[in-house]
């Protein structure tokens, strides 16, 4: 099944671009970081793949100048890719925005690994966006689940010469903050890594290097809480979420955050769809709404 579905994204894919679509692979010169399987090779289908992007441009007659760095979720254990093919690309393309979906590393308790591949993605397609037919000061970024974590940590945390235009996060992960009961535990494992489990019968010094263990998740969890992380100068947002997701509160702790900070920020919370939507898949009731208030935010600026 996983096979055909990779068929699928190779052989169908590329004819709904209506321009242009290629892969674009990172780190030519070697990986920078590990997360400990860096044996594999730039085939997505390599369980122990290198990262890549896959770029889609529009025809250029219908260019806007604006593309969207797009991250797909898993939870920080895949990347879920695939989803993109019948519903987000298609959408964006159709409206003359370039799409470049990213492949990222899982993190395997290593957040710096797949933080440096969000970075490294956003860099390349800034420094090619002219090549590409793409103003390079109307990059935005879109995250889903997870990947709306990995896309919230690009704008909290990476340099400013990174910083997207604008982001859009759908159903996003955002806290790892353990007060609250609505985090996803997964995700925060996968990304920081676990807490530490002390010995039973633990000696001083076992102890010591417990609370020391102990000490950097929580650190990490504080730092990639990234509602703690808004600033002023963040770009504009637009978040979208149901409201039977267990993770809804995680939408409503960042909107709330950048309200606060008076960064411009839109949060549309619909009935029911649960996690896991996408536009366009013939399961979500409100795929026409979200497409249209999307257009509309697009639009204002």
């Amino acid at each position: 099944m996983f096979a055909a579905l990779l068929l699928l994204f190779f052989t169908v894919l590329p004819a709904l671009a209506q321009g242009q679509a290629f892969d674009v692979k990172l780190w030519l010169n070697g990986l920078p970081n590990s997360n400990g399987q860096d044996g594999g090779s730039y085939d997505i289908s390599d369980p122990e793949y290198k990262p890549a992007m896959r770029v889609f441009l529009p025809a250029k007659d219908k260019s806007t100048g604006r593309a969207i760095l797009c991250i797909p979720g898993g939870g920080y254990a895949r990347t879920s890719y695939v989803n993109y093919m019948k519903t987000w690309i298609p959408f964006y393309l159709g409206h003359g925005i370039a799409v470049i979906t990213l492949h990222y590393r899982i993190p395997k308790g290593n957040c710096e690994v797949t933080l440096s591949d969000a970075y490294e993605a956003m860099r390349m397609v800034k420094t090619y966006a002219k090549e590409w037919n793409i103003d390079p000061e109307n990059i935005g970024i879109q995250g889903l689940s997870a990947g709306g974590h990995l896309a919230s940590s690009l704008v909290t945390h990476a340099p400013e010469n990174l910083r997207p235009a604008f982001q859009i996060l759908i159903y996003p992960v955002i806290s790892f903050d353990k007060q609250y009961d609505f985090i996803h535990q997964g995700s925060r494992d996968n990304f920081i890594g676990k807490d530490p489990v002390p010995a039973k019968k633990a000696s001083k010094k076992e102890k010591n290097a417990y609370r020391k263990a102990q000490a950097h998740v929580d650190s990490l969890a504080v730092l990639y809480s990234n509602e703690k992380q808004v600033s002023k100068n963040d770009p504009r947002a637009f978040i979208a979420a149901s409201d039977d997701d267990k993770l809804v509160m995680n939408s409503i702790l960042y909107y709330s955050a950048l309200h606060r900070k008076g960064v411009p920020a839109e949060l549309h919370i619909y009935p029911s769809g649960g996690h896991g939507w996408h536009i366009d898949d013939g399961k979500f009731p409100y795929s026409d709404l979200v497409k249209d208030e999307l257009l509309k935010w697009l639009s204002s600026f």
